[in-house]
């Protein structure tokens, strides 16, 4: 059992569902670009009764409100969703999991915050993300955020309605990691019913997001500020197996070695059979891994 939680924030809402009683060791939950607090929907109720598992929202996907008028989602509005709803929660230390995206929403928020993390499970996702080499790449990708974004008001399109089943259809098109039950899921919470069929919650603005990407040495960097301790789960059929990334084959392997080197004992990373949306396509595939890292006592000093 579920609650449905609402975090009122100058825009409108951060919306949010809490599992588990409210006195146990606070967990919240970070869903991937364009899905909802809902991926972690058969994976929650496999973990430990003790802790507070929150998955909220991010701003423009799920149940949370769109960003006003004329205002583009930048990586590190996703991270001040993240220390909103801390505070409205009034939590000072918690753990973080996030799924792909919320995986690197989840490790800036880490090394912004430091001091409010004392766990850090990355499902999908090494906590960065990568910025192009070729100056020239970063340059276009910065310009096409603009140019997307004024577009998208010129065109002023209302959402378009379909039927359940186009519906699914076309997200399991945009997702070839689903599975039709987990599409069916996200779309529980990510589609509302209008008398012409399901529209989709996001904003299409999101797609036009500005990434707050990084370079190796800002990477290892970076690492070194972490305080607690380190889960990272990749799937063998994913998106970060080394062998299949091709132009990023060198960044994961440097990345995963400045993890390790780094944090040593206090990171644990764990190669599972699976596809990107492992935790919520075969929860019991990933849930022991995390069940024993949730319990485990937390030793890491503190810097």
């Amino acid at each position: 059992m579920f609650s449905e939680v609402k975090f009122p924030v100058p825009w409108g809402h951060l919306a949010a569902k809490a599992w588990g009683p409210p006195e146990g060791h606070p967990v919240l939950c970070l869903h991937g670009w364009l899905d909802n607090a809902n991926t972690f929907d058969r994976l929650i109720p496999l973990l430990p009764k003790d802790h507070h598992y929150v998955a909220m929202d991010f701003s423009g996907h799920g149940l949370s409100s769109h960003r006003p008028a004329g205002s583009p989602y930048h990586f590190l509005d996703y991270v001040s969703d993240v220390r909103r709803v801390a505070a409205a929660l009034q939590w000072r230390r918690f753990t973080l999991m996030g799924h792909s995206m919320g995986g690197a929403v989840a490790g800036m928020f880490c090394f912004l915050y430091p001091e409010m993390v004392d766990k850090l499970i990355l499902l999908e996702n090494l906590g960065f993300l990568l910025a192009p080499e070729d100056t020239e790449a970063w340059l276009k990708s910065k310009r096409m955020v603009i140019d997307r974004l004024l577009s998208l008001e010129a065109r002023q399109q209302a959402p378009k309605a379909r039927s359940p089943e186009a519906a699914l259809q076309r997200l399991l098109e945009a997702n070839r990691h689903l599975t039709a039950e987990g599409g069916a899921i996200l779309l529980q919470r990510g589609a509302t019913e209008t008398p012409a069929g399901l529209v989709y919650n996001r904003d299409m603005r999101v797609r036009t997001q500005s990434r707050e990407s990084l370079t190796m040495e800002q990477c290892v960097k970076l690492l070194q500020k972490i305080q607690d301790r380190v889960l990272i789960v990749l799937a063998r059929d994913g998106l970060l197996v080394p062998h299949k990334l091709e132009s990023k084959n060198h960044f994961v392997i440097a990345l995963r070695e400045a993890f390790e080197r780094t944090l040593k004992e206090h990171i644990q990373l764990v190669e599972v059979p699976g596809s990107h949306f492992v935790h919520m396509n075969e929860p019991e595939v990933v849930s022991g891994i995390i069940s024993n890292f949730l319990a485990a006592h937390n030793t890491r000093a503190r810097l």
